[in-house]
């Protein structure tokens, strides 16, 4: 877990944790410089655990470069993530790790997410069982905060990249990197995992980071030899951008209602 400022829901998306069905697990919790009290919260919560690690990065680096920095404390078969304001279900650990046990052929498996906010659970997504390369123009094909990976493999293809255009986005460049080596994954049909999707999520999506995620998904979709008739579908997220910012949240809630 790369956390950054999430001080008042940090103990809530632990808790979750130590509410798995499934407890033989370790927690890497790096702070990334936070501004509120998100590293004291986790001093005292690690404090009563003894299976947390908890760092720090010396500087801001965001997500890509704090998780990297995870990775090089992990040393178990399998690697999950999680945001430090989201919820994992009970039985998300439990049914990741039976699924990676019994199908060797995939790489990393996720599931679909519940959106909540302050007034409570308002919409589901859904995703592809098998995505194939095909399905990188319709958006990313697995979730990221409730996945779990074969750490040999995500080792393999070099962790996550760390570059400027990567700020956001990095999930859908890490799962293009497993799809470039030959590995696949698949999405589990159930809703395992609880996202906080509210204004503050809203407000994180700047146009600055539209523009981004643009010559991103132009970039993988040359890398996995997409189509040149697909290509104007990586200008999608920067036109919804332009929207008011009232429309585009309309828009938003409504595609997972």
């Amino acid at each position: 877990m790369g956390i950054y400022n999430c001080a008042s829901t940090l103990v809530e998306a632990l808790d979750s944790l130590y509410a798995q069905s499934y407890q033989n697990f370790k927690i890497i919790l790096c702070d990334d410089c936070s501004t509120d009290d998100t590293f004291q919260v986790a001093q005292d919560y690690a404090s009563q655990h003894d299976n947390i690690i908890l760092i720090k990065n010396e500087k801001n680096i965001r997500l890509a470069a704090t998780l990297n920095h995870c990775l090089e404390y992990a040393d178990t078969e399998y690697v999950a993530r999680m945001d430090g304001d989201d919820i994992s279900l009970s039985e998300r650990f439990e049914k990741e790790i039976n699924f990676l046990d019994k199908h060797q052929e995939y790489a990393l498996v996720s599931c679909p997410m519940i959106y909540f906010d302050d007034n409570g659970d308002w919409g589901k997504g859904k995703s592809k069982e098998e995505p194939q390369i095909k399905d990188f123009v319709k958006g990313s094909p697995f979730c990221h905060a409730p996945v779990m990976m074969r750490r040999s493999a995500l080792n393999a293809i070099g962790n996550y990249t760390v570059k400027n255009t990567l700020r956001r986005g990095q999930d859908y460049y890490l799962w293009h990197k497993f799809y470039l080596a030959g590995y696949r994954g698949y999405n589990l049909q159930e809703h395992l995992y609880k996202m906080r999707d509210d204004k503050n999520a809203t407000r994180r999506r700047t146009f600055k980071d539209r523009f981004n995620a643009t010559k991103v998904r132009l970039e993988v979709y040359k890398h996995l030899g997409i189509p040149l008739k697909y290509y104007p579908t990586a200008f999608k997220g920067l036109i919804v951008g332009m929207l008011p910012k009232i429309i585009y949240k309309k828009l938003h809630q409504q595609r997972f209602k």
